[in-house]
């Protein structure tokens, strides 16, 4: 991978015909040593977020061994990188037979996540009845504090005790529970309302857990969306865990994806032509684009042009590459008023999901990965490489030793 001092670099030395990506795996480490000095648990990355091996090498150079992986390949693709020290949980509601037989039985996969009784009935079948598992049930809690809902699709109702209990019983190891408050969540609070959800469930049930599994919805930086600082988030989570009904020896799970990459990537495009408040570039919603498109979010933009323009900003929408109309974002995308053909824009924030998300529908989608070693985006996690400490550091309970 090149690598440069900002993507200004990549346009001086002269873009490719498609965009870049640009990494940025010192953003990554700063964000992995936050999580690992602020949460009071146990972190599986959720791989889908960014699955490139630069991100996972830098989370993996900055201690972090656990992984949330949703599919037979994202469990290849860990096991095969990291070898049996990654701690792979399998943390999507719905497998196929052959995921789950061949997550436990050639990738020692032992957790598994299920909000059904007819999952914890395949999961058992194809481990062969097996007794080592550590079985995670996923409940459906509120997502009001979310900017990007995930209710409907997931989650047992926190009222079928039944399904506690079988899992509870189909185990001589872990039992625990989780729940997804919904994508870049904006309310500290929903965690704590999810947990005590999820605690009713415990007692109603009245089962012995040992896993409390907060999952994602860790938020970034957007514009037009700036959270609370992220210590409020963990404040929340461990004031609750702490009046929770779990076993004295209970831990926290939690199964950051967005926040611990968001930062860390952007997108290079170029402008191939301009209809006046449209851009039409060289990447779009099939490629590295597609939340800019769909989910309508406002990804922060610069110009990168050798010489300062000093026009005014407006606003403008943009069009993908491929002849399909929904190829479009419409923003606004706050830019320079002279914008032209031939000028490169950097569309930031975009570690999660982005190249991730990419398709070669039409035949685009070919992206180059450059490595940068700036900073340009506000962050949640001070600058990089540095861990950002709070005063008095809440003490660890016994219970979670």
């Amino acid at each position: 991978m090149d690598s440069v001092l900002s993507p200004l670099d990549v346009v001086k030395r002269g873009a490719p015909e498609g965009p870049v990506a640009i990494a940025r795996p010192h953003r990554v480490r700063a964000a992995a040593k936050w999580f690992q000095t602020h949460f009071d648990g146990d972190i599986y990355y959720a791989v889908k977020a960014n699955p490139s091996p630069w991100a996972l090498d830098a989370l993996w150079e900055a201690g972090v061994r656990g992984f949330d992986v949703a599919s037979e390949a994202e469990v290849a693709l860990i096991a095969e990188r990291f070898g049996p020290e990654a701690k792979l949980a399998f943390m999507h509601p719905v497998k196929s037979r052959r995921a789950i037989a061949r997550a436990y039985h050639d990738h020692g996969v032992r957790t598994f996540v299920l909000d059904t009784e007819e999952e914890l009935d395949k999961i058992l079948a194809e481990t062969g009845g097996a007794r080592d598992l550590t079985l995670i049930v996923r409940l459906a809690v509120s997502n009001d504090g979310a900017s990007l809902p995930l209710a409907a699709k997931f989650g047992a109702n926190i009222e079928d005790s039944a399904l506690l209990r079988r899992a509870r019983a189909a185990t001589e190891e872990i039992m625990g529970v989780s729940f997804h408050v919904g994508s870049q969540c904006m309310q500290p609070g929903a965690y704590r309302a999810a947990m005590q959800d999820a605690n009713r469930a415990i007692v109603k049930a009245g089962v012995v857990v040992d896993v409390v599994d907060v999952g994602g919805g860790f938020p970034a930086i957007y514009p037009g969306m700036t959270p609370p600082p992220m210590q409020r988030y963990m404040d929340e989570i461990h004031a609750t865990f702490e009046e929770m009904f779990v076993a004295q020896n209970a831990k926290l799970w939690a199964e950051p994806g967005r926040a611990l990459v968001a930062e860390a990537g952007s997108i290079v495009a170029r402008v191939d032509l301009r209809k006046d408040d449209a851009l039409y570039l060289n990447d779009g919603a099939y490629g590295n684009l597609f939340d800019a498109a769909h989910v309508k979010w406002p990804f922060p933009v610069k110009l990168l042009r050798p010489e300062t323009s000093r026009a005014k900003l407006a606003p403008f929408r943009f069009y993908g590459p491929t002849c399909d109309s929904i190829d479009a974002a419409q923003g606004p995308f706050m830019l320079p008023l002279d914008m032209r053909e031939g000028d490169h824009i950097e569309i930031g924030m975009l570690g999660a999901y982005g190249v991730a998300m990419s398709t070669r529908f039409n035949g685009f989608g070919e992206t180059l990965v450059v490595e940068a070693s700036d900073s340009p985006w506000p962050s949640l996690f001070g600058q990089a490489g540095q861990v950002i400490e709070v005063a008095s550091r809440r003490k660890r309970s016994s219970r979670k030793s």
